[in-house]
């Protein structure tokens, strides 16, 4: 019995925070968890930015109703639920994910949520668990499950490499170099038939 665990920023929608730095003209808020491992570090100096800047939930979000699935996206997602159970692991928070989520057609989604002041400003944050992906795997593990992992940042390789398979996607160069053992896929078809090769 097997479940797929997708990332979903990079994977199956852009990057939320570039596309916000692009929209509110700060070019240092596209700094992602492709460029920074410590995911804890790279939302503080996020929420410090933001801050700074005087800009909270509802400018993230007019952000996020303007971004739509990744070009195929969907469709590799309705094709892989054909014949798996999916579950999108993410370190997004709630607040961002909805609206992207309907245009999914409501995936399963685990992620985090986010501390809003009355203001609107983003005070904090709440991780679901330490190492959320990879701890969710290893717990869909100890239920019987095999799993099946695929990513494009450094916080995907725990549930890559803990998974029966596992697989990047449209990753950096550098991890790519850094991790020549994993297969590393650009296109959704390729994703899609490796992964059904990997359930036979």
């Amino acid at each position: 019995m097997y479940i797929t665990c997708l990332d979903m920023e990079g994977v199956l929608v852009p990057e939320i925070w570039i596309a916000f730095a692009k929209a509110s003209g700060i070019p240092e808020l596209k700094r992602t968890t492709r460029d920074e491992p410590d995911y804890d570090k790279l939302m503080h100096w996020r929420l410090g930015v933001l801050k700074e800047h005087g800009l909270g939930l509802k400018e993230i979000q007019a952000t996020i109703a303007s971004i739509d699935p990744l070009p195929g996206a969907k469709e590799f997602l309705d094709e892989l639920r054909s014949f798996t159970q999916v579950i999108i692991l993410s370190d997004t928070f709630e607040q961002f994910a909805q609206p992207l989520m309907k245009k999914l057609d409501w995936p399963t989604l685990f992620c985090n949520t986010l501390e809003v002041a009355p203001d609107g400003m983003i005070t904090g944050f709440r991780m679901r668990c330490p190492q959320s992906k990879l701890t969710t795997v290893k717990a869909l593990q100890s239920i019987g499950y095999d799993t099946i992992a695929s990513g494009d940042s450094f916080n995907d390789l725990g549930m890559i490499q803990a998974s029966k398979a596992g697989f990047l996607f449209r990753t950096t160069e550098q991890i790519k170099a850094d991790y020549p053992q994993i297969p590393a896929y650009e296109a959704f078809d390729d994703l899609l038939a490796a992964i059904r090769n990997a359930m036979d």
